[in-house]
């Protein structure tokens, strides 16, 4: 248990100096190969676009999954080489450090009121149309953005590492990556990326709902706690993703701030479910507050890990 905080905390340490490589991050070249992929197996045909997702999403991932288990499984007999590249892998597998820098390119134009800035900035986060958000828009498409991607690039990463290890975080961060990539309902992507998208709600089923406990214990004040745990239990189930809808109503809770509602996608105003609670508009103050929030959760998740070592340590 200590060998697994020690490489947690320093692959969020690498993370914090470097950030994400800006050059040959592996998750780029493995993109290049899920797309040539997709273009050979998609055929857009109906009967067959379940099976072709399914076959995809099992070439993409399960050999790369097996290299990592073979090199976690070889690398035991050589604990100080196994804990460096443990730490390395896990570092390519977190992105809290880009997420948090991604939201402050948000909220610094929009505190600034240039608008044109802030939209720029949040299409690079998500994938709703922005040109015409208005300064609530952005703010709230930010602050989902980081609850939501909190759980998705820095909890569950962390989760499955500290399950499965580098097998577990590299199946999950490959198949979050296909998700992405696959798992919009478009035309295209309807029946190919089902497989990809039900795989990767199966992987995110416990560590989402880790990540909302989280985010409702960070609240600032016991009103916060309850109010994330309160939104949490009475919104959470009506959100369009099983496992974003706990999280984000829960962040939604613990920031005080309305979330969700219409939203314009692809050309088309899209109708989502509220979240939080109402007539609380969101603000550019509320991507910072959702930034700390993430760092609070992350505090909270390594201070378990440490009373979870320390109670093992005394057995």
């Amino acid at each position: 248990m200590l060998t697994l905080l020690l490489i947690v905390i320093g692959a969020l340490l690498l993370d914090q100096w470097l950030g994400e490589p800006r050059r040959a991050h592996p998750l780029v070249a493995f993109g290049h190969a899920a797309h040539w992929l997709e273009a050979r197996l998609n055929r857009a045909d109906p009967k067959r676009g379940r099976r072709a997702g399914l076959l995809a999403l099992a070439l993409a991932v399960l050999p790369l999954t097996a290299l990592a288990a073979g090199l976690d499984y070889g690398l035991r007999a050589w604990p100080l080489v196994h804990g460096v590249v443990s730490v390395l892998i896990l570092w390519l597998a977190i992105g809290r450090r880009s997420l948090l820098l991604h939201a402050a390119r948000v909220a610094r134009p929009l505190q600034q009121g240039d608008l044109t800035a802030a939209r720029a900035a949040v299409a690079m986060l998500v994938s709703r149309d922005t040109a015409e958000l208005d300064s609530a828009g952005v703010a709230r498409a930010t602050t989902e953005s980081v609850l939501e991607n909190g759980a998705d690039a820095l909890f569950s990463a962390l989760f499955w590492y500290l399950v499965a290890g580098l097998p577990g975080v590299v199946l999950y961060r490959l198949a979050n990556t296909l998700d992405a990539m696959w798992g919009y309902r478009t035309p295209r992507h309807d029946r190919f990326g089902w497989a990809a998208a039900r795989f990767d709600d199966l992987l995110n089923l416990v560590p989402a709902r880790l990540t909302a406990l989280g985010y409702a214990l960070a609240g600032s004040t016991p009103s916060a706690v309850r109010r994330a745990l309160h939104c949490w239990r009475s919104q959470g189930s009506v959100w369009k993703s099983p496992n974003a809808g706990p999280v984000m109503a829960a962040g939604a809770g613990a920031l005080n701030v309305s979330l969700g509602g219409g939203a314009p996608y692809h050309g088309q105003w899209q109708e989502r479910p509220r979240l939080g609670p109402a007539d609380c508009p969101a603000e550019a103050t509320h991507i910072e507050q959702a930034c700390r929030l993430v760092d609070r959760t992350l505090l909270i998740w390594l201070a378990a890990l440490g009373i979870l070592w320390a109670i093992l340590t005394l057995i």
